[in-house]
């Protein structure tokens, strides 16, 4: 039986064998010593959403004559099932792009599906994609939504009083497409804004054919972004092995430290995610961090986090909850200055059929 530290780290190493050579040994003489808890390892590589990738580093190292029979051919099941899927994304964005393209509007795709049509991945089933993200310029915000609506793009879920969102539109979908859709103006939330933003990744972006995404080190600090900082991963201290993966792969394409040297307040949030994923693939040095007391105390509190699976389940109730307060907090409080959201707040206090609908999305 593995612990969860020793599984974490195991599924840390098997993502970067196709890379890295010490971590190629290690995993296979695991493997063969027959002490890999199969059950432990899908059950936590399917929570980060790395099960794909699992199995197509272990299947390009040759390790999955190592596996038993009805693991592998159910991993091949369902990473085949994942590549239909980002085959089928990578069109509709790809006809995302052209119509907004010919209505003089240039989006800029984001996290995973910009990954996946730069071909950041050597198997485009390796990553798990949930929307299509894109950036469009602040001035082309509004025009972009309205195209989008008049080809068949709608709410996906139909709220009376929508909540003024900073980031993005909220969610729209086509009744004939796979991907829900996300159209931001912002990319992190609020606090951060003024360091990462439209105009900051604009004059640095890729273009491959037609199709505009970040560059290299903005995309690896945009998969740091999305989970330490819009998903409150700084106050959990913990790590997204789906993120990770994506900061590995682009360490080998850029100098991950070096990515976010030109910040203030993002710097510190985004090297304590580097630092986590250096220890938990196994001190590669393509994901070296910048070392100070702050880093030490946080890798020092993941590893606690880690071996202590009743301090673990504590740690992140008490989070969870602190969260939930302070988020609560924050709308009252904006709600003072901003009337978009004290109308939302106001009509979410005392219009009994929105409480009822918000009721049932929980």
């Amino acid at each position: 039986m593995m612990t969860y530290k020793e599984t974490l780290f195991f599924v840390g190493k098997c993502l970067t064998i196709t890379y890295e050579e010490e971590n190629r040994k290690i995993v296979e003489q695991k493997i063969i010593d027959k002490t890999v808890d199969w059950d432990s390892i899908v059950k936590l590589s399917t929570a980060h959403y790395v099960f794909p990738a699992l199995y197509c580093n272990l299947k390009r190292a040759d390790f999955l004559q190592y596996l038993p029979n009805d693991l592998v051919e159910y991993m091949e099941y369902i990473t085949n099932l994942n590549r239909e899927r980002n085959q089928q994304i990578i069109e509709q964005a790809k006809e995302i792009n052209e119509l907004l393209l010919t209505n003089n509007i240039t989006p800029i795709f984001l996290k995973g599906t910009g990954n996946l049509l730069e071909g950041l991945y050597e198997d485009i089933s390796e990553r798990m994609v949930g929307d299509i993200d894109f950036i469009i310029s602040p001035k082309e915000y509004e025009k972009t939504i309205s195209i989008l609506h008049q080809n068949n793009y709608s709410p996906v879920v139909e709220l009376k009083y929508d909540f003024p969102s900073f980031k993005h539109y909220p969610r729209i979908q086509h009744p004939n497409k796979i991907a829900g859709v996300e159209i931001h103006k912002q990319m992190v939330i609020k606090d951060y804004s003024n360091e990462f933003n439209y105009n900051y990744i604009k004059n640095k972006i890729q273009q491959i054919g037609n199709v505009n995404v970040l560059s290299y080190s903005d995309q690896l600090c945009l998969s740091i972004i999305a989970k330490q900082i819009n998903d409150d991963g700084l106050f959990f201290n913990d790590i997204a092995l789906r993120n990770a993966y994506d900061v590995f792969l682009l360490s080998k394409k850029t100098i991950a430290k070096n990515s976010f040297n030109k910040f203030k307040k993002l710097k510190s949030p985004l090297n304590t995610f580097l630092a986590l994923c250096y220890v938990s693939f196994g001190n590669i040095n393509s994901l070296d961090f910048h070392t100070n007391k702050h880093t030490q105390y946080c890798i020092n509190l993941f590893l606690k986090i880690l071996n202590d699976n009743n301090y673990r389940q504590k740690h992140y109730a008490k989070q969870k909850k602190s969260r939930y307060f302070k988020s609560r907090f924050k709308i009252f409080y904006q709600s003072i200055y901003d009337n978009k959201i004290r109308f939302w707040l106001f009509k979410r206090l005392t219009d009994k059929e929105f409480k009822k609908q918000l009721k049932n999305l929980d």
